[in-house]
């Protein structure tokens, strides 16, 4: 069988304080998917197991190094699910208050594309 797209779906998620590429990415994954009710999956694709789709994961930092895969991955909460991590996001100019965990005043911004594929 082949696969098809069933949806994609995008999301921004900043850190405000820290610059934590890890946590703007969780939170660019969970936007992503806040919006994404896949009734279709069971209604109209006839999935039997959600997990049996696969969720492919593309998230843009300024530095990719810096993300933890398999944290981000647990904000799916079902499928076979793939990461890559790419340069892009931003960095934009914020407010350096250390005591809430910055090193600088950058305030950083992640980008997600959640796409699920389903065979049929």
């Amino acid at each position: 069988m082949a696969e098809k797209r069933f949806i994609v779906e995008l999301g921004t998620g900043i850190d405000l304080h820290g610059q934590n590429a890890t946590k703007a990415a969780c939170r660019a994954v969970r936007d992503a998917i806040s919006r994404s009710c896949l009734c279709g999956l069971l209604e109209i694709v006839d999935l039997r197991d959600l997990n049996d789709m696969r969720v492919e994961v593309r998230v843009a930092v300024p530095d990719p190094d810096q993300v933890q895969p398999e944290v981000v991955l647990a904000e799916i909460p079902f499928g076979r699910k793939e990461l890559s991590v790419v340069p892009g996001g931003m960095r934009a100019p914020g407010l350096y208050q250390p005591e809430l965990g910055d090193q600088c005043a950058d305030v950083l911004v992640a980008n997600a594309a959640v796409t699920v594929w389903v065979a049929v």
